[in-house]
């Protein structure tokens, strides 16, 4: 197979029956096959597609259902009462069941390189794509996607998948491979080229060599992406069980200076700050990106700290510290404030769980953020870092292990209960 995919669709595609594909068909979300069913009573196509159908080929159960219709957006927002449509740059609707689950419609749309008609699709100056609403077919739709892995549609009604491109011998052998030129479909869209990371991460595929030789030139780029999506994107690649795995890759590319110019590649605080949290997801555990970026940061925090401590009071120099090395970061990924005072209660905890004061020792383990607190710690002398002492990480696991803590020490939710809310909402 060449390195380049056919742009042009077939006239028909690849037809597999369920008695081939053997799709996991309980492990389907009833919520989407229930919107598949609900679009088709209405005289339009709808088809389970992207990650949804290639995670259910794999035998692994998707996080998130996503839904392709010829039924437009705002056809698509009339038949669902919990459903709004979101996006500028591609529109969709998103429709909602219960308080947790969303299953994402998408339009069929046309190929982002065919030829402008009014303003429908736009392109930067630099190839990427600033909006794309342009309808198509189901064929143009296939075509559109960024990898063929991602290009597979499966109809419930008939449990056939349809796959334009290739998609299944590709995901058999395990190989990741661009629909298109590479150069020109990662150019429309940087973070295909950390997505095509992630999806090696995940699914130990290997990234054709088209797509290797892509990365350099997609990490010059990738500061053209809006902070606030890179933050996503960072949520997804560390967030999701795999993110050691997505860490060893990602160091090996031009995208972790880029990404966190002060950051170094072999900083071993990092990886086991990941590994402890896809241990958390494997245990179903509660986890926040704040940690991680804790651990991204904390080179460049301390670095701060100690050229600061030469003219500031060391409790400013650690606050300035913090603000600073949060708002550069910010320049590249946006961290919301939440996680940003998360992060900086971390650090600014770590130096008085080592001095382990007296008088303020039940003031720090009532802290909201003493164990988080606590955990980084551990990994900071688990990574074998200069200055924290085996004493001080061993102290705090003590402490809490005793009966007499227990007793004596209680939280601040325990002392009284709490008074019922009488304000109207």
């Amino acid at each position: 197979m060449s390195n380049k995919t056919k742009t042009n669709p077939p006239t028909h595609p690849i037809v597999i029956e369920h008695e081939s594909h053997q799709l996991a068909w309980n492990r389907v979300s009833k919520h989407a096959l229930e919107v598949s069913k609900t679009l088709k009573q209405q005289g339009f196509q709808a088809f389970l597609v992207g990650g949804c159908v290639r995670d259910l080929l794999l035998g692994k159960t998707p996080k998130d259902f996503d839904v392709s219709t010829n039924a437009t957006p705002q056809q698509v927002r009339s038949l669902f009462r919990r459903s709004r449509l979101v996006g500028k740059r591609f529109q969709i609707v998103h429709v909602r069941f219960g308080r947790s689950e969303l299953v994402e419609v998408s339009t069929f749309r046309k190929s982002a390189i065919s030829q402008n008609t009014g303003d429908e699709i736009r392109h930067s100056d630099e190839g990427l794509i600033l909006r794309d609403n342009l309808f198509g077919t189901i064929e143009e739709d296939a075509f559109r996607r960024d990898f063929t892995i991602n290009a597979l549609y499966y109809d419930p009604s008939t449990k056939r998948i349809f796959d334009y491109v290739g998609a299944l011998a590709d995901l058999y052998n395990r190989e990741l491979r661009c629909i298109g030129d590479p150069s020109i479909r990662l150019r429309e869209d940087p973070v295909r080229a950390l997505r095509a990371i992630r999806f090696q991460a995940k699914l130990g595929l290997t990234l054709h060599s088209s797509i290797r030789a892509e990365l350099p030139l997609m990490a010059a780029k990738i500061l053209s992406v809006p902070p606030a999506r890179l933050f996503d994107q960072m949520q997804k690649m560390f967030l999701s069980g795999y993110g050691e795995n997505m860490w060893l890759l990602l160091k090996k590319t031009p995208f972790l200076k880029i990404l966190f110019p002060f950051t170094s590649s072999d900083n071993n605080l990092i990886q086991k700050a990941i590994r402890n949290t896809d241990q958390r997801v494997e245990k179903d555990k509660p986890i926040t990106i704040g940690f991680i970026l804790a651990a991204l940061l904390w080179e460049d925090y301390s670095a701060r700290v100690v050229a600061l401590k030469e003219h500031k009071k060391i409790r400013e120099a650690r606050s300035i510290a913090a603000i600073e090395t949060i708002q550069d970061q910010q320049k590249i990924i946006s961290i919301p404030r939440r996680f940003s005072a998360f992060i900086t209660e971390v650090w600014l905890l770590q130096p008085r769980l080592e001095e382990r004061r007296k008088r303020d020792i039940n003031r720090l383990f009532n802290h909201r953020r003493f164990r988080a607190a606590y955990d980084f710690l551990l990994l900071r002398k688990q990574s074998g870092e200069t200055g924290v002492t085996d004493e001080s990480a061993d102290w705090w696991t003590k402490f809490q292990e005793s009966n007499s803590v227990r007793e004596k020490i209680k939280r601040p939710a325990d002392k009284k209960k709490a008074k019922p809310n009488n304000k109207q909402s």
